[in-house]
């Protein structure tokens, strides 16, 4: 019998390790890659690039290693909070027979579908269970995709923020480029790692800020933010951007991950009035306020750049900050009351009309 259990053990130990290696396989690729040649030209060419990096208009504080103790303590108490105790309510996205008005679909996250005019703009989509190069470690999600990427309707664009792992996905970019004819517009330098994953180099659009293109009718303007970015040990070597998607007559702002700071007036003078915000409004904490912002600067981006109707994102779907889970939610709907702002606050899939949203229910303190 000893022999047995030993046998077992062994065999178990075996295919635990059969297993790790089989899911590290991918990891150095989902590194993804650095720029090179004519791509490395224009990086180095650009304003925002300075002594080997990428720089923030406003610099942004790094976490120090004198708080990583601090962090770790918080981290270990609370966990309870920072999950849902119920199932997060998804909801089956119902196609639109309207499609020439304008409508957002947020499938959790970031990640969302903005119907504009007729056009499908699709940004910073994460359909994998974890956002981490691993698929053994890292932050898993709290709730399904509301469809199969394979569901996704025809998609005019991809719509890149930055390249951190819960927006910028190498098995759902590497799924789209099969299921889809979209090109990806994405920060500079970024073009590199959606290169290494089997992207065409034509249907790869890179801009720096303040830099536009136009696809299927649709402009797009890359526009400032305020963060960092990386995916191994170095950082900065791609850039980060919010983006303007201006329609024939529509417009949508999409903050991507960002600290507060004055450029976003400058964006509203600039491009505004918009009909409708994405804004990023969780995964904020003390000591990292100049990169993630809070709720409530969230709601003074959506002010800054003269918005109509605001929705909040990058919340609900990963625990990736020690605040509470249904916190961003609860700070944004208070200060949006406070401020006389328009906002719908949807469950995952839940389609928007820009035009006749949706009251703000609260949909997310049912299931705390």
């Amino acid at each position: 019998m000893a022999k047995r259990a030993r046998t077992r053990t062994v065999l178990a130990l075996a295919l635990g390790a059969a297993a790790a290696v089989w899911a590290a396989r991918d990891v150095p690729a989902q590194l993804g890659a650095r720029a090179r040649g004519a791509r490395r030209a224009r990086i180095e060419a650009s304003p925002q690039f300075a002594g080997g990096k990428f720089r923030n208009t406003v610099p942004a504080s790094e976490v120090t290693a004198a708080s990583v103790p601090r962090l770790a303590a918080a981290a270990a108490t609370g966990r309870d909070a920072r999950r849902p105790h119920q199932p997060v309510p998804v909801v089956a996205p119902a196609p639109g027979a309207d499609a020439q008005g304008l409508h957002v679909t947020w499938y959790g996250h970031s990640s969302a579908l903005v119907e504009i005019e007729g056009r499908r703009i699709l940004l910073d989509p994460v359909w994998s269970d974890r956002c981490s190069p691993s698929r053994l470690a890292g932050p898993r999600r709290l709730h399904e995709p509301p469809l199969p990427l394979r569901e996704l309707p025809p998609i005019d664009a991809v719509l890149i923020s930055h390249d951190h792992y819960d927006h910028l996905d190498m098995v759902t970019i590497q799924n789209l480029v099969d299921l889809q004819a979209a090109p990806f517009l994405v920060p500079l330098g970024v073009g590199a790692h959606l290169e290494r994953w089997g992207v065409p180099e034509t249907r790869i659009i890179e801009l720096d800020w303040n830099e536009t293109a136009k696809v299927n009718g649709v402009e797009f303007i890359a526009t400032p933010a305020r963060h960092f970015s990386g995916r191994g040990l170095s950082r900065d070597e791609t850039l980060w951007a919010s983006w303007v998607i201006n329609g024939p007559t529509r417009k949508a702002f999409y903050s991507g991950d960002t600290g507060y700071f004055p450029g976003f007036a400058e964006i509203g003078a600039k491009h505004g009035p918009f009909d409708v915000t994405l804004v990023q409004v969780g995964a904020y904490g003390e000591a990292w306020p100049d990169i993630h912002m809070f709720p409530e600067d969230g709601v003074a981006v959506h002010v800054d750049v003269q918005g109509g109707l605001m929705i909040p994102v990058h919340w609900a779907t990963f625990n990736l900050a020690l605040h509470d889970w249904a916190e961003p939610a609860d700070r944004t709907w208070r200060e949006a009351k406070a401020r006389d702002v328009r906002l719908a606050i949807p469950r995952p899939g839940e389609r928007v009309d820009v035009d006749n949203p949706p009251a703000v229910d609260g949909w997310w303190q049912q299931i705390v």
